[in-house]
C-alpha cells in the first residue's frame, strides 16, 4: 500500500471505528440505557471518541512492528463508548444487540461504498482514483467488522460467544475476562493474518471484484 494510501486508510479507519462506537451508544440508548447519552458520547464529533492508545499509538507500533515484511498491518479504534448493560430492557440478548450495532454500521458503509465502486464508471483518470479511494473505505471497514466480531474481550464477538455459552461453562467466561485484553495483544501481533482470508472473501463480495485489493 503506498504512503499516501496509508494515510488515507488510517483517517478511514479512524472516521469509521467513531461510527463504529456511535452505533452502540445509539443503540443501547434505544433499548434503555442512556449512559453513553448522559455521557455526551451520542456524538459523531471526533474529539470525543478519540483515544490515545486506540487511535494514535497502536497503528504507529503496529506499522513499525509489521512494515518489515512489506505488508504492514494498520489498525485504529475509537474510545469505547460507555452503556450499563443492566439498564437494557432484554438483559440476555440487549448486549448482543449492542455489540452487533458496530460491526452492522461498518458493514453498511462497506455495502453503500461497494455499490460505488461497482457502478462507478472508470472512464476518466479522476474516477478511476475515486473508485480507488472508496476501495480503502470498502476494506477498512470490512476490516473493522470482522475484526470486531473475533470472539475475545473486549471485542464485540465476545458479547455474542457470553450469550450462547452454556451456564456450565462459565469458567471460559471468568478466564476471557480476566485474560482477554493480553489474548487480544497476542492475537494482533502474531496471529492477525489468519483473518486475511475471510477480509478479502467478505471486500470481494461488496465490490464484486472491481477493487484494488
Amino acid at each position: 500500500m503506498e504512503f499516501v494510501s496509508m494515510i488515507f486508510f488510517l483517517i478511514v479507519i479512524v472516521i469509521s471505528a467513531i461510527i463504529h462506537e456511535y452505533s452502540h451508544g445509539w443503540t443501547a440508548d434505544m433499548l434503555g440505557d442512556p449512559t453513553a447519552r448522559y455521557a455526551g458520547r451520542l456524538t459523531l464529533n471526533p474529539m470525543v471518541h478519540v483515544d490515545l492508545f486506540g487511535t494514535f499509538l497502536m497503528p504507529l507500533i503496529l506499522f513499525l512492528a509489521t512494515v518489515s515484511t512489506g505488508h504492514p498491518f494498520l489498525f485504529a479504534s475509537a474510545k469505547p463508548v460507555p452503556y450499563n448493560p443492566y439498564n437494557l430492557k432484554n438483559q440476555k440478548w440487549g448486549p448482543v444487540l449492542v455489540a452487533l450495532a458496530g460491526p452492522l454500521s461498518n458493514l453498511s458503509l462497506a455495502f453503500v461504498f461497494g455499490l460505488l465502486v461497482r457502478f462507478i464508471p472508470t472512464s476518466s483518470q479522476f474516477l478511476t482514483n475515486m473508485v480507488g479511494l472508496f476501495s480503502i473505505v470498502v476494506y477498512a471497514n470490512v476490516l473493522l467488522a470482522v475484526f470486531n466480531l473475533m470472539p475475545i474481550p473486549p471485542l464485540d464477538g465476545s458479547k455474542l460467544l457470553y450469550a450462547i455459552l452454556p451456564d456450565s461453562m462459565w469458567k471460559v467466561k471468568q478466564v476471557l475476562e480476566q485474560y482477554g485484553f493480553f489474548i487480544l495483544i497476542i492475537f494482533i501481533f502474531m496471529f492477525a493474518d489468519i483473518l486475511t482470508p475471510v477480509i478479502s472473501f467478505v471486500y470481494d463480495l461488496f465490490v464484486g471484484g472491481g477493487g484494488l485489493f
